[in-house]
Formats: structure tokens, C-alpha cells, sequence
């Protein structure tokens, strides 16, 4: 990429995925010029930051530093929550043509919101305050790469990592999609050459244990998909014989963990930050550093640890060799550690998936567009309703991982308390997210979920099992166990079960009260074919999509992450006073009553560790 330069941060909000970024900054000379072009959205389109910009702004600068609870068309929903009061789910469900048209299929997934507390006049309203909140110009904005992450003046280009190869998307007037294939190809040719033994450690043995090591969206999008794809019978195959485990947390306790078993001499170490600063991340790269050189000297880090990074300076310095240096954020974050494992075939069909999503958000109408009615739909629960969590809850052991993923994206993303010029907003945005696969979430949280504080529920489901499983005997397959589950529950929670009913069954009168069930909670659902690379990429865009959805019609910036840094600035100063009262005796000072407090506790037992000698987990 001689004479150019492609720049991409660090992860932000609904594009804080297994890409690990979303927002390109695009300087210099290379990559195809991006033409004038029309707002066809056909599979041709070029997505060109000047093709539509002045129509957009146009719309959008009115509005700038309005509020969409402002407008007409929200008061308007806020009335029409006094009119679903007076339903109930239970008879909104005997209505035939209503629940068929709350149906949508896209490339064999299927989405019924039917069990939502709407009716066709809801939809119509929602749609109606997604044009006043200029939803489809937003869209238009973030594929035409205009910066609408206005905080930190950057596009938002997640689109482009997972864009095929002959796909033009531009941001600044260059098409920056052979730059991410750059990468992508830098990635196939180095994880084929780890996996086929051309590229050994530095003792000559083949590395087949990788571990990344990278916190928050480096981390748990990349797990998910990892943990997705571990059972699934081809991705299986690829990864026979190989290793990959992540590591996140400073906590010394993951990196005994994660070490346990392996061997330095066949271990690969994956280094993933932006700035190669990040502090959590870095002192978890020294240390299995440390692990690596105390048994097989320095100069097996060239051999052993590679880096995700824009700083090729402090790579240099940590001892990686500049050649084992990628971009961040070009596909890189997510990408690399899963093609060690699984090859990058595999990880092309999951960005394949992906990609199938992002041409399905862009060009279907609203009416028939998942991650659109997903989005509108959780902004009535959460605006309109007063339902501020979301419980997530897939039907397959294998996106046991998911729920915290999308936990992340949601929560970095949209738990905003100002509009994206800085008014401070007086309604709530974002959602808490939480889940666990079924069944063990029927053991664990349904109790409240069915008789406790009325949370709207996503229920996932696999048509196709990875791995099924029959007894002789039995009347039914394991599969069908597991999902006849996944059909009752939403059922359950919608109809619930009245006095009557019990009385019927002959339930003692002291016990009705208890057994009853008020019903008339929302849920959705969502039925994936089967549950491949090309499904997890699927499923994985039409939440992130889902999400950016929602901050485009409350008006925040989804794509920033400021949250973060004051708690990170803070331990800051506690980690200089921890090193001062550990290596001169210095007291407590600086800290309110409380802090001092517990430092001083703290600090009063002797943690069994000498400060001059390195200590590694005995595990």
C-alpha cells in the first residue's frame, strides 16, 4: 500500500464486533476513485461518501439540534401506548392476518414478532418515527462512509471488513474495500502457512496453540463466534488437532488459565491493541512473554508472538517483528485468531454471511427488513412500554457465548445520555442485555421472566442441529427436546394462565394465586436455518445492525465509547498508589474516606509475592 494509508481505530459501539471496528479513516493516494452515483439500491451500487451527501444533509441538518422526542410523530406513539393497555396477547394472537403479517423471511431466516405488544397501526407509527428521525438517510450516510461518528470525526465502515472483493464502498472519495482484502489476503497466506508447519516456532515444532489476547469487542466477539463454530461438523474438522483460547481479563487467574497444558515451544501468542498501550491488554502480553522467554530465550518472541496494532513502533520495541505486524481493524482483530484455528475458508463464509446482511439492511424496505424492525421494535419496549432489559436467548449450546457479545455491543453502544450534538436527553436509551441459552435459562431466570418484572425476550432457534443426537425409543430426537422448548416458551409468556384455568384443573384455592399467570409478555422470535460460519455471520450482523438502528432513531452516537475512560483514569492514580505503598511503605493518601479505607485493608495483607523477582501462575 505504497503511498497511502489506511487508518482504523479502535473498536466503537455497534461496530465494536469481531472486526473490531466499524469506522475507517481513509488518507492518501491509493484504492480505486469512487464516481458520482445514484442511490439505486442495486447490487451494483457504489456506496460513495459524495454520491448522496448534499440530499442527506439536507434532511438532516434540519433537525440537528432537535430532539426526536420532540416530535409529532413520537407523541404520537405515546399516546398510542394507552390504546395496547387495553390488549392482551392472548387475543392478539387469535388474530390470523395480524400475526402473518408480522412474519418476515430473509435467505431462510425467519423473524416473527407477532408475540410483541403491537398491533399494524404500532408498526405503521414506528415507521412513520423512523422518518422523522431520518433513519433512511442515516443508512444512506453510514454505507456512503460519511464520518457520522461526529466525536471523533470518523466513518463507520464495519460494512467494508466483511465486503467481497469486487464490492466498491468508499469513505473520502477512495474505495477502501482492496485495502481490507489486502489484509485479508496477509491473513489467509499466514494463518495457511502456521497451519501447514511452513512457519514453526523456535524450536522447529509446529504451533498449534494460539492464544489472542485483546479485551472487549477483541475479545468477546471472536470467543463467540469461536465457541459458535466449535461444533459445527466443518469448521470441526478444520480445527482437529489446534487450540485457541483468549485472553482478557488482568486478573492473574485467566492467564494461569489459559496457559494450563500448553507448551511454549507449539504455543502462537496473537496480540491484539490499537495503540499498543491498552494497560489490561499489555500486561497480559508481557507476561506470557515472560512465559515464553524464561523457556525459550528472547529471541523466540519473533517465533511466538505476532501483533494487531497501528504502532509499529512500540510493536518494535516489545520485540515483534515488524513483519508480523497487521492493521488494526481491517478484518484483522477477529479474523487472524479465528483463521489460525478454523482457516480462512471458513472465516470467508462467516463474512460472507455477514455481507448477506449488511446488502439485506441496505436495500430491502422497512417492512421486510429484520434488523430494521428489530431496531424499531426496541424502542417501543424500551421508550414506549417503560421495558428497559432485554433477556437474549438462543436455543443452541453453541451461541453460549452470544448473549455477552451483544451484551457488549448493545451497552458500549447505546447507553448514551445525550444526543450526538450533546443535549442531554430526557428519556432513557439503550437496553440491559442479558441471556442464557435454553434450556439452562428456563432453570435459572424464567421464574422472573414469567411471574416477576415483564422482560421482552428474543428467542433464537436452529432448524438444523450441529450435532444430532436420536435415542432408539425416545419420541423424540435430543433436537426436537431442545426446541420443542423454544415453541412453547414464547407461547407461555404470551398467554400465561388465568384463575379460571386453574380452577378448572382443580388447583386448591390457596395455590391459584401462585400458579397464575399474567401472560401478555412480549417476545420474538428468530428461526435460522442451521447454524454454520454463513449463519453465525448472519446472525452476528442483524444485531449489530439491529443496534445502530436504535441510536439512529434516539439520535446518539452508537460508535463512540467515552463511558470507558474515567473508571480506566481513576485506577490510574490507585495503581501509582499501590506500587508507592508497596515499594517504599508510603501511606494512603488522595482517596475520599471510603477508598483510603479499603486500600489501607488491602494493602495490610502481604500479597506473598517479592517485588524484584518475576512470578509466573504454577499451574
Amino acid at each position: 500500500m505504497c503511498g497511502e494509508k489506511l487508518t482504523i481505530g479502535g473498536a466503537r459501539g455497534a461496530c465494536n464486533n469481531i472486526f473490531r471496528e466499524g469506522y475507517i479513516q481513509y488518507e492518501g493516494r491509493g484504492g480505486e476513485v469512487c464516481k458520482e452515483g445514484s442511490s439505486d439500491r442495486s447490487e451494483t451500487t457504489v456506496y460513495s461518501s459524495t454520491s448522496s451527501r448534499d440530499r442527506n444533509r439536507k434532511g438532516l441538518s434540519m433537525a440537528s439540534n432537535s430532539l426526536i422526542c420532540d416530535t409529532e410523530q413520537w407523541n404520537d406513539l405515546k399516546g398510542h401506548v394507552s390504546e395496547i393497555q387495553k390488549t392482551h396477547l392472548r387475543d392478539l394472537m387469535n388474530d390470523v392476518d395480524r400475526c402473518q403479517s408480522m412474519m418476515v423471511e430473509y435467505d431462510g431466516i425467519i423473524l416473527d414478532y407477532s408475540r410483541q405488544r403491537v398491533q399494524q397501526d404500532t408498526i405503521a407509527k414506528l415507521f412513520e418515527l423512523a422518518k422523522a428521525a431520518h433513519l433512511r438517510e442515516k443508512i444512506d450516510r453510514m454505507y456512503n462512509g460519511e464520518r457520522i461518528n461526529s466525536t471523533e470525526n470518523r466513518s463507520v465502515l464495519h460494512i467494508a471488513l466483511r465486503a467481497p472483493r469486487d464490492k466498491v464502498i468508499c469513505s473520502d472519495g477512495k474505495n477502501v474495500v482492496p485495502d481490507v482484502w489486502n489484509v485479508l489476503d496477509k491473513i489467509k497466506e499466514f494463518s495457511e502457512r502456521v497451519r501447514t508447519g511452513s512457519w514453526v516456532g523456535a524450536t522447529g515444532k509446529a504451533l498449534k496453540d494460539v492464544v489472542a489476547i485483546g479485551i472487549g469487542g477483541s475479545f468477546l466477539g471472536p470467543l463467540f463466534v469461536q465457541t459458535a463454530l466449535q461444533t459445527d461438523p466443518e469448521a470441526a474438522e478444520c480445527a482437529k488437532g489446534r487450540q485457541l483460547r483468549f485472553l482478557a481479563n488482568v486478573d492473574p487467574i485467566d492467564v494461569a488459565r489459559n496457559i494450563k497444558g500448553l507448551d511454549p515451544e507449539t504455543t502462537l501468542v496473537v496480540v491484539v491493541s490499537k495503540t499498543f498501550t491498552t494497560a489490561e491488554t499489555m500486561l497480559n502480553a508481557r507476561t506470557l512473554r515472560q512465559w515464553i522467554t524464561a523457556s525459550l530465550g528472547s529471541q523466540a518472541v519473533a517465533k511466538h508472538m505476532v501483533a494487531v496494532s497501528t504502532n509499529l513502533t512500540l510493536v518494535k520495541e516489545f520485540g515483534i517483528d515488524p513483519l508480523m505486524l497487521l492493521l488494526f481493524g481491517t478484518g484483522a482483530v477477529g479474523v487472524l485468531p479465528l483463521s489460525l484455528q478454523y482457516g480462512f475458508s471458513i472465516v470467508e463464509k462467516f463474512l460472507s454471511g455477514a455481507h448477506s446482511i449488511d446488502e439485506h439492511f441496505y436495500s430491502t424496505p422497512f417492512e421486510k427488513n429484520i434488523p430494521v424492525l428489530l431496531g424499531l421494535l426496541s424502542v417501543w419496549n424500551v421508550s414506549f412500554l417503560g421495558y428497559p432489559a432485554r433477556a437474549i436467548l438462543p436455543y443452541s449450546q453453541a451461541l453460549e457465548k452470544f448473549a455477552p457479545h451483544i451484551q457488549q455491543v448493545s451497552m458500549e453502544s447505546n447507553g448514551k445520555g445525550v444526543s450526538i450534538d450533546g443535549i442531554p436527553l430526557p428519556f432513557e436509551t439503550g437496553e440491559i442485555d442479558f441471556g442464557e441459552p435454553g434450556t439452562n435459562g428456563q432453570h435459572s431466570f424464567y421464574q422472573l421472566i414469567h411471574q416477576g418484572r415483564v422482560i421482552p425476550c428474543d428467542f433464537i432457534g436452529v432448524v438444523k442441529s450441529q450435532q444430532p443426537v436420536y435415542l432408539k425409543g425416545e419420541i423424540v430426537n435430543n433436537h426436537d427436546e431442545l426446541m420443542s422448548n423454544f415453541f412453547a416458551q414464547p407461547d407461555a409468556l404470551a398467554y400465561g394462565k388465568t384463575p379460571e384455568q386453574l380452577l378448572r384443573e382443580n388447583v386448591p384455592n390457596h395455590l391459584i394465586p401462585h400458579k397464575t399467570f399474567s401472560g401478555n409478555r412480549p417476545s420474538l422470535s428468530l428461526l435460522l436455518p442451521s447454524l454454520n460460519a454463513y449463519n453465525v455471520g448472519q446472525l452476528l450482523a442483524i444485531y449489530e445492525h439491529r443496534i445502530a438502528v436504535e441510536g439512529f432513531i434516539w439520535g446518539i452516537n452508537s460508535f463512540d465509547q467515552w463511558g470507558v475512560e474515567l473508571g480506566k483514569s481513576l485506577a490510574t492514580q490507585v495503581r501509582k498508589q499501590l506500587n508507592l505503598s508497596r515499594t517504599q511503605r508510603k501511606p494512603v493518601e488522595g482517596f475520599n474516606h471510603s477508598t483510603t479505607t479499603l486500600l489501607t485493608k488491602y494493602l495490610e495483607v502481604d500479597p506473598g509475592i517479592p517485588c524484584e523477582t518475576t512470578v509466573l501462575p504454577k499451574m
